[in-house]
């Protein structure tokens, strides 16, 4: 049997993880609380603790078992975690098929709308980007000396059931911060998935994919559609200069970039099912998955 592990049971781990639970596989992650392993419990997969501190006999017990292994943790000032950790116990394995790790599009930095691929230059701006690059190197270096297939999938701002422009409406805490020429990538959680499962089927050691959709967009046009949907006036447009914004808001909005898809489609028939944010939406207020 096949069998997942994931470093991280999040957002985007367990929609990948429920594929592959329906497909027979054994999926099994990491938490940082009682509290959430539990939760992931009582959705099927295999749970156990690890703070990112220490090695967890646990996590390393699961992983001698591992064919695949998805990294979703953000690395911390000293690095990615459960490479530093648990680098020796993957280096161990003898069922070791494929290591990806998702990274962000924020590695690329600002490029003032201009569209980027896989062999545009990398120049993060913050601290937080220039650690996920940092990352990025490491487990690619990682999978190199130990013959091991590590990919990384930079990826964009993610939505999807209960995560999305409905939901913030619903809440009361839409707005729509307005600064000209500004877009914004995305993706569906569930194109994430099916992004991953492609490329554990093909695994190419070494690679680099963006998993984004097709049409980057300004965010205020994503609001007023979600509005449009609920049948609810949107809120009023707030010039980016006088939202007050918190300094990660800010830093969001000071990186500008059209991200491609190209390579991912061309080399593993990637197909967003949800091309834009239009079809994504639309799919999430039919389904009431706000």
């Amino acid at each position: 049997m096949s069998m997942l592990f994931c470093f991280g049971l999040g957002y985007s781990a367990k929609t990948l993880g429920r594929r592959l639970l329906a497909d027979d596989w054994r999926v099994a992650g990491t938490a940082r609380s009682a509290e959430a392993c539990a939760q992931a419990g009582h959705e099927g997969f295999e749970c156990v603790l690890f703070d990112g501190q220490s090695r967890s006999v646990e996590a390393a017990e699961l992983l001698s078992e591992a064919s695949h292994v998805l990294v979703s943790i953000p690395p911390g000032e000293a690095g990615d975690a459960a490479l530093g950790l648990h680098g020796d116990d993957l280096a161990a394995s003898q069922k070791l098929k494929w290591i990806g790790y998702l990274s962000t599009v924020g590695v690329y930095g600002d490029w003032g709308g201009d569209w980027v691929d896989e062999t545009s230059a990398t120049r993060p701006i913050g601290p937080r980007g220039q650690r996920r690059l940092a990352a990025e190197r490491a487990w690619l270096a990682f999978g190199e000396t130990h013959a091991l297939a590590a990919h990384i999938f930079r990826l964009p701002g993610i939505y999807g059931p209960g995560r999305n422009a409905l939901a913030t409406l619903k809440s009361g805490r839409a707005r729509r911060v307005v600064k000209p020429g500004q877009v914004f990538n995305r993706v569906h959680v569930a194109d994430i998935a099916s992004a991953l499962a492609l490329s554990m089927a093909q695994p190419r050691a070494g690679a680099i994919y963006n998993v984004c959709d097709d049409e980057p967009a300004p965010p205020q046009d994503v609001i007023a559609y979600g509005a449009e949907l609920l049948g609810v006036e949107p809120p009023p447009e707030i010039a980016f200069e006088e939202a007050d914004l918190s300094p990660m808001g800010k830093s969001f909005y000071g990186e500008c970039k059209r991200v491609s898809n190209a390579l991912i489609k061309a080399e593993l028939d990637f197909a967003p099912e949800f091309p834009n944010y239009r079809d994504g939406l639309k799919a999430l207020f039919e389904a009431d998955g706000a």
